[in-house]
């Protein structure tokens, strides 16, 4: 963002600058950065539309016996923990579809796609399945067998 300085869209603001689409902190993927007010504006309306697909692939703890299936528990502010978020039967709508792409001993690989966006969506409803996604300290009760730990990433 640093390079395209003052050619972003100027809807995400002085703190955004062409922010379109952001992942939840402490996660590795991709942002969505608008050059402009209309593809921002194309762009935001597309994923409020649910047109925009959106493809995940983790490795959680244990090993799911399902090929597939799909996640349907709504999540909201935990009631327990402010900081985090929970399967809660006042929540909003969050859908969660997943196969299984490989199995290891004590572990999955899976592909995930998303038909909802909620906050940590996809950390909440594997961990509430029992199935939490290595390396998530905020999850997994602390557990991460691999020492796994989240490193920036300098953008080329």
């Amino acid at each position: 963002m640093a390079k395209c300085k003052g050619s972003l869209s100027g809807i995400g603001g002085k703190i955004r600058p062409g922010v379109v689409h952001r992942i939840d902190k402490d996660t590795s993927g991709l942002v969505i950065i608008a050059k402009n007010d209309r593809a921002h504006i194309d762009i935001s309306n597309q994923i409020k539309n649910r047109e925009v697909k959106k493809t995940y692939l983790a490795l959680v703890r244990g090993n799911i016996k399902e090929s597939q299936a799909t996640i349907n528990m709504p999540i909201g502010r935990s009631t327990k923990d402010r900081k985090k978020m929970a399967v809660d039967k006042n929540g909003k709508e969050a859908i969660t579809d997943f196969k299984v792409l490989k199995r290891y001993d004590g572990f999955t690989y899976i592909e995930i796609n998303i038909k909802t966006g909620r906050t940590h969506q996809i950390r909440v409803h594997m961990a509430e399945i029992g199935y939490p996604i290595v390396g998530d300290e905020v999850y997994s009760n602390g557990k991460n067998p691999f020492g796994v730990k989240r490193t920036d990433v300098t953008c080329i």
